[in-house]
């Protein structure tokens, strides 16, 4: 019988934490340092993957994901030799999709020859505002012209490239999201990341936000109908939304992100990785060292990069199910939630359903239209007990 994250699949998360600059809205594990040792880097991946490799033998890994940080710092002989690596570890998907993320200040045409040489499909650009003022506000290094730029270098490289926004910024109205979302749609070419501006605390942004120095946020209504507008802006051009911040042409929605969301098993490796594994019957939740160099220290001294390594009950399990799944517009498979062991659970259904912000067809749980919007006050009442 399938083990139950067979119904998500298996990916490789790689994560390089190095950027050029930290974007004050960032709270991503990524750093800014003078000088890498990539051939120091490319042991310690290559490890790491043999490590993992063992563990998971024989299993058809469906995708690669190189994040960060900004991945496009990479030499792309490092890249390739991680790729030629996973390809001598597990069997691949025949639509294995390989993804590499980028910075447009970090696109150069011969680099992207490179990655593409060695393997990676796939890119996911950080464009994230199409003019000056908003993007030297968000902190990015490139002005719109630049990311225009790279975006062309991009697509004549590869066949799929999806880029990212930030909405809801500092000053934007409803009418300047609009126009911005559908001049970004005469760009896209099969996949885009729409997220609305949240403020996190440990971040240069979180810091201003709490002294009362960053103003201009549009309220939670103007947020709410921005994101409504997306919604529909999108639809109309082809790229409906298949989970709450991202929208492709049907049939190319992220792999790797839906193994994530569909709540499959993927390795995280590299500093601050996280993983999810089901290995012996048991699922484990794994961690890394946030710090690079320790990160680095601990592979070279011990065999392994993990700092923890916890065994998931059922209940840890559900709630991320749930959390994951119910994200995506096709929602979770009922078959997969243990209504008879959690009464609370079919009665929670039951409650919802009346209230028309989920339904249950076809199989699947998920949330209607008028759900959409309250997303987190459904998943605390469906977890609650």
């Amino acid at each position: 019988m399938p083990e139950d994250w067979e119904n998500g699949g298996f990916g490789l998360y790689i994560h390089w934490p190095f950027c050029q600059a930290k974007c004050p809205y960032c709270d991503f594990n990524s750093h800014v340092v003078a000088q890498i040792d990539q051939r120091a880097w490319e042991r310690a991946y290559l490890g790491e993957i043999a490590r993992v490799g063992f563990e998971t033998k024989g299993r058809i890994l469906r995708s690669v994901f190189f994040g960060g940080g900004t991945p496009s710092l990479m030499d792309p002989s490092l890249v390739d030799a991680i790729i030629t690596k996973v390809r001598a570890t597990w069997p691949l998907a025949n639509d294995i999709e390989i993804t590499l993320e980028a910075n447009p200040t970090s696109v150069e045409a011969g680099r992207f020859k490179g990655f593409r040489d060695a393997g990676v499909n796939r890119v996911s650009m950080g464009i994230q505002a199409l003019n000056d003022p908003d993007l030297k506000a968000l902190g990015r290094l490139h002005t719109a012209a630049e990311a225009m730029a790279a975006f062309d270098v991009a697509r004549r490289a590869f066949d799929r490239v999806s880029f990212d926004l930030i909405y809801a910024r500092q000053g934007q109205t409803l009418r300047n999201w609009e126009t911005e979302l559908k001049q970004a749609l005469t760009m896209a070419i099969d996949h885009l990341s729409l997220y609305q501006l949240t403020i996190e605390s440990g971040t240069a942004f979180g810091d201003r936000y709490a002294a009362g120095k960053l103003g201009d946020l549009p309220d939670e209504d103007l947020a709410a109908d921005m994101y409504a507008a997306t919604q529909d802006i999108c639809s109309n051009a082809g790229f409906p939304g298949y989970e709450v911040s991202n929208h492709a042409k049907p049939g190319s929605e992220s792999v790797h992100n839906q193994i994530y969301w569909r709540y499959g098993d993927y390795a995280g490796i590299g500093p601050g990785a996280h993983g999810r594994l089901t290995l012996g019957g048991m699922r484990y939740a794994t961690e890394a060292p946030l710090a690079p160099a320790a990160w680095l220290k601990q592979v070279n001294l011990s065999g392994h990069g993990e700092s923890a390594r916890d065994v998931l009950t059922p209940d840890d399990q559900l709630a991320e199910l749930l959390l994951m799944g119910m994200r995506l517009n096709e929602g979770v498979e009922l078959n997969r939630l243990p209504i008879d062991e959690h009464k609370y659970l079919n009665s929670n259904i039951k409650y919802l359903r009346g209230l028309s912000l989920i339904e249950a067809e076809g199989g699947f749980l998920r949330l209607t239209p008028k759900g959409k919007p309250l997303l987190n006050a459904v998943l605390r009442k469906l977890l609650s007990d």
